[in-house]
């Protein structure tokens, strides 16, 4: 099974492999560094818990679908208003500078996300 994902992942174009393996992945895992800051544990748990929501999708499907997209689009959304409210307060300038990065990069994923939900939700289930 775990090849089966892995060939998925690799038949997706070079540049989706390279945002979720260089960028995406990485700087919402970095939430976790960040537990004991403000809403720090809010912040982690969302950002982790859809990317661990994609696990479960990925074992079920055996491989990358646009229904990835969907945990995505219903917990980060949230967890972007969360993290707009709090570049409102003050907060040190590390997890500020964080929260911008993570801010700007799950914006962009979420444009892309949307438009594979509503794919998928129009019946594009293929499995990469």
């Amino acid at each position: 099974m775990i090849r089966e994902i892995w060939h998925s992942y690799r038949r997706l174009p070079l540049w989706v492999q390279l945002w979720v393996a260089v960028i995406l992945v990485p700087i919402n895992a970095a939430s976790l560094t960040f537990v004991a800051h403000p809403s720090g544990v809010w912040v982690a748990a969302m950002a982790v818990g859809a990317m661990l929501l994609n696990g479960a999708i990925m074992l079920a499907e055996r491989g990358f679908s646009k229904l990835m997209a969907l945990p995505h689009v219903a917990i980060w959304t949230p967890m972007l208003g969360l993290v707009a409210w709090l570049l409102a307060q003050d907060i040190a300038p590390a997890y500020r500078g964080y929260l911008l990065i993570l801010l700007v990069i799950d914006t962009v994923s979420l444009v892309l996300d949307v438009l594979d939900t509503r794919k998928w939700l129009s019946g594009d289930r293929e499995v990469a």
